[in-house]
């Protein structure tokens, strides 16, 4: 993916949407990661019988009681997440009923609609799944049930890539923009707690006892979290014709394939590596613009090993002072939806200017030579952040969000009768220096 197209389009992001372990809404979801993140609790699943049923769980009263069915197709928490993710954010862009028939659709999953599955194989005991459940993929639906509640007719597009799905998705939905094949594309994704996910994991013994840990000594795995993350993206242009405010511009993004094994990542990193230089050369800049990184770290302990090495080879000596924020470690691994929450993690840095104050690391992994501030947050000292994700098969995809002139404070957006509202949700901070000393 270039950073333009042949029409030299500029990908900016216009409307966000967020359901966590946090809360629901992006307001929810800022105040928690500026408030130290979420905390793992037991899945109360009677059926799921694996040993560790630890997970980011979003809070009951969050999770959407509706809709229930789409197409006769009962719907799991997942895309019931999904779609009040969606609806929060095509609201912030702004997009009345006209403008989103004319919105696409991609998103990425891993699981979709899988819980719904696993209820009513539950209940049946064995019994033939029944037309109504089994005649749809439980990763297409999320997509089409999005699309349906919201109008958007531009078209809709299911990406599957495990937990880089919507990294690619966002990714793709970028492409298209710059092709001029859409104006708008909505991009994201959701997962819902599933009893695969988590026995898998517990099977191969990647299920952390404790917490996710991202680049900590004792870590031992990760652990999953569920939600949906939604982002409005549309050409730079279409925005500012209808007086659109930006979050951030999405400057560029790049795939690699480690092509190594089917769940492992590549000890040398060679890919990881490929990928960030790539993105980076797609947006133009060199690895001094990049203010911030929001790493895959999912606390499993190679991959964590092998990406802060591949930091370590794009950035060189500036690793000593580039800030990362270790998402997992506050909303748990959320699988398919996880690069979709780093890109509206990485926007909302940009609006704010600074990187949250990472949760507490007992003790960081020697191995792991990067910069994970926790007592404060920083300052973003340059105006581009770098997202990954990663994921089994060695997909990798590195995306690029620059900031965008002009484009405000989230209380300026907003207006007057947004600012109190704002207020509640962005504490107060003490801007730091340099590796977290008070400027």
């Amino acid at each position: 993916m270039s950073a333009r197209g042949a029409n030299g389009r500029r990908v900016v992001v216009t409307g966000l949407g967020a359901i966590s372990c946090l809360g629901s809404g992006v307001p929810a979801f800022w105040q928690g990661l500026a408030s130290g993140g979420g905390a793992p609790g037991p899945v109360t699943d009677p059926d799921a019988h694996m040993a560790n049923r630890l997970m980011y769980l979003v809070p009951a009263a969050d999770v959407p009681d509706g809709p229930e069915r789409h197409a006769h197709v009962e719907l799991a928490a997942g895309p019931r997440m999904a779609i009040a993710a969606a609806h929060e954010a095509v609201v912030d862009a702004g997009l009345d009923d006209a403008q989103r028939e004319r919105l696409s659709v991609v998103l990425g999953v891993e699981m979709g609609n899988a819980g719904r599955h696993e209820a009513r194989r539950a209940a049946e005991q064995g019994a033939p799944i029944r037309q109504a459940v089994g005649r749809w993929s439980p990763m297409t639906v999320t997509s089409a049930a999005v699309s349906a509640a919201i109008g958007a007719t531009g078209g809709s597009i299911s990406v599957g890539n495990a937990c880089a799905a919507s990294g690619y998705a966002a990714a793709i939905a970028a492409d298209m923009i710059r092709a001029g094949e859409a104006d708008m594309v909505l991009t994201g994704g959701a997962e819902g707690p599933t009893r695969v996910g988590m026995g898998v994991f517990n099977r191969i013994g990647a299920a952390d006892p404790v917490a996710c840990r991202p680049f900590d000594t004792d870590r031992q795995g990760t652990l999953f979290g569920d939600g949906a993350a939604m982002l409005v993206l549309e050409s730079a242009e279409h925005a500012e014709a209808r007086g659109a405010t930006p979050y951030a511009e999405l400057s560029a993004a790049a795939f690699s394939c480690d092509a190594h094994h089917p769940t492992a990542p590549d000890p040398g990193g060679t890919q990881a590596v490929r990928g960030m230089r790539r993105a980076l050369a797609d947006a133009g800049l060199r690895p001094d613009d990049v203010g911030g990184v929001v790493p895959h770290g999912t606390g499993t302990p190679l991959n964590d090993v092998v990406e802060s090495k591949a930091l370590r080879e794009v950035f060189g000596e500036l690793c000593d002072e580039l800030p990362l924020f270790s998402l997992k470690a506050m909303i748990g691994h959320t699988a398919g939806v996880a690069g979709a929450f780093g890109v509206l993690t990485a926007a909302l840095m940009l609006r704010h200017g600074r990187v949250p104050a990472n949760a507490p690391v007992t003790a960081q992994d020697p191995r792991c030579a990067v910069w994970l501030p926790q007592d404060r947050p920083v300052p973003l000292s340059a105006s581009a952040v770098l997202v990954n994700a990663y994921a089994f098969g060695g997909n990798n995809v590195s995306l690029v969000l620059s900031g965008v002139p002009g484009a405000g404070t989230e209380r300026e957006r907003l207006g007057p009768a947004g600012q109190a509202a704002t207020a509640r949700h962005d504490p107060v901070h003490q801007d730091t220096g340099p590796r977290g000393v008070a400027a």
